[in-house]
């Protein structure tokens, strides 16, 4: 048999052990630690080997269980990030994409995905009734608000021939995500042109500092590029009001992008919360969040392709599409700055139709009421408080029982304890200067007797801190 060759008796066995594991491994996830109890140096004794020149056969797979033993898994109590915890119809969908190994370019390269891919993006622009808007799938986020400025630079301050010509400026909250910052640096435009625009006491942009910190760059010169809101912070889930920040967008001639990686997916329960949406220019989303996806799956959608088109079309002799068939001879690589593309609309298309929108609309709201739920829980204990409005699923709070110079130390020793303890993984925010604990519900699997264990468990670290302190 030709190298790296397998019969079909062969992958069928080792496909069933990867099957069995898999299964057992989501069966045990309820009594599971919420993060492994392991550390760098045994990690890396037990995975940092020799490259082998001789190929182990199926003794590679005598360590799968180790990997799992060292990995973060998704139970039922993981609110550290903002990240789905992965639904399994969707990982099948995501093996079967593997197994098929379509590289999505264009159509010709490979019709089903092409066209599956372009349905999945439709179905979600129809959810969050941007009816019209077209897109991509992207590797999260990140790349998706990179690809939006990226399109933004070049409808209002063209540099793709010729360079950035004139001084152009972004506008986001304090509260925006990293990603931007990021964006900004990659296209040339600079942090220094990016406005931080001070938030109000709810967490979102203050729309007066906003349209007066665009006016006072005009009058000095500069060209807004691009005007951002937050559909669902990082830190506290707050959204922008969307429709007022449009206005300021449109008042300046300025590109009108939502980042709604986070909660712009939670409009399909809860649409009255984020009124707006259709009015952007572009947005950002990720399925990998609060449509549960295994990562990557992230996703931007545009009102114009036209704007897209003249941002990333750059076409060698070897790309060039010459079909003139309007469905034929589309191609994604003139509308993203990827050529090589993964078949990432497979899991998403496949778990769309086995569970249907209800369930998921089910899911998300459950994770909003459990959200609220930890609120209330939080504001009946006396030695917590909440910082932040809970406006999605981020919950925001603290230990207060102590000196309020050692609060923001003595709350930090509390979150390491609790990850020490692993029963439940939360993470951190600093809101106002503050160090807050953060529990960020995007689960479908929790329950409310799961998040109730964020507010047992911050009780019982945090005695044993101070117990070991004083």
């Amino acid at each position: 048999m030709a190298p790296l060759q397998l019969s079909p008796e062969e992958f069928h066995t080792l496909a069933q052990r990867v099957t069995d594991l898999s299964t057992r491994y989501l069966a045990d996830l309820e009594t599971m630690r919420a993060y492994p109890k392991t550390s760098g140096r045994e990690v890396a004794d037990l995975f940092d080997r020799p490259l082998p020149q001789t190929g182990e056969g199926e003794r590679a797979f005598a360590d799968l269980e180790q990997v799992i033993a060292h990995c973060r898994p998704n139970v039922p109590r993981f609110y550290a990030y903002v990240l789905g915890a992965g639904d399994p119809v969707a990982a099948l969908g995501d093996y079967f994409a593997s197994i098929l190994n379509q590289n999505v370019t264009a159509w010709r390269s490979s019709p089903a995905a092409v066209a599956i891919e372009r349905s999945v993006i439709n179905w979600l622009a129809q959810a969050l009734g941007c009816n019209g808007f077209t897109g991509t799938l992207t590797a999260g986020g990140s790349a998706a608000n990179l690809m939006a400025l990226a399109i933004a630079r070049e409808a209002k301050l063209p540099a793709n021939e010729h360079g950035v010509q004139r001084k152009g400026t972004i506008y986001a909250s304090t509260e925006i995500h990293m990603s931007i910052g990021k964006a900004v640096a990659m296209l040339g435009i600079g942090r220094d042109n990016l406005r931080l625009v001070p938030v109000n006491s709810d967490h979102t942009i203050n729309i007066t500092n906003l349209d007066r910190m665009i006016s006072d760059d005009v009058r000095a010169g500069y060209t807004p590029i691009a005007v951002l809101a937050s559909a669902g912070t990082v830190n506290t889930g707050a959204i922008d009001d969307l429709q007022q920040v449009a206005a300021i967008a449109r008042k300046h001639n300025a590109w009108f992008h939502i980042d709604g990686a986070y909660g712009a997916l939670a409009a399909i329960a809860v649409p009255k919360k984020f009124a707006g949406l259709d009015l952007a220019d572009s947005l950002s989303l990720d399925p990998h969040k609060w449509l549960y996806q295994p990562v990557d799956c992230g996703c931007l959608l545009y009102r114009d392709p036209g704007h897209a088109r003249k941002a990333f079309a750059y076409t060698g002799d070897y790309t060039k599409v010459l079909n003139e068939d309007p469905l034929e001879s589309f191609a994604f690589f003139e509308e993203s700055m990827e050529l090589s593309r993964r078949f990432r609309a497979m899991k998403l298309w496949l778990s769309l139709r086995y569970h249907g929108m209800d369930s998921f609309r089910e899911a998300i709201t459950n994770d909003l009421t459990l959200a609220q739920h930890l609120a209330k829980r939080i504001n009946g204990e006396p030695g917590l408080e909440l910082l932040a409005p809970v406006t999605l699923s981020a919950v925001c709070f603290r230990y207060t029982q102590a000196p309020p110079e050692r609060l923001n130390q003595l709350n930090a020793a509390i979150l390491k304890r609790i990850i020490q303890r692993g029963r439940v993984f939360i993470s951190n925010a600093t809101l106002e200067g503050k160090f807050a604990l953060r529990a960020c519900i995007v689960n479908q699997r929790a329950t409310q007797a799961d998040v109730e264990e964020v507010v047992t468990e911050t009780l019982a670290a945090a005695r044993k801190v101070c117990n070991e302190s004083s």
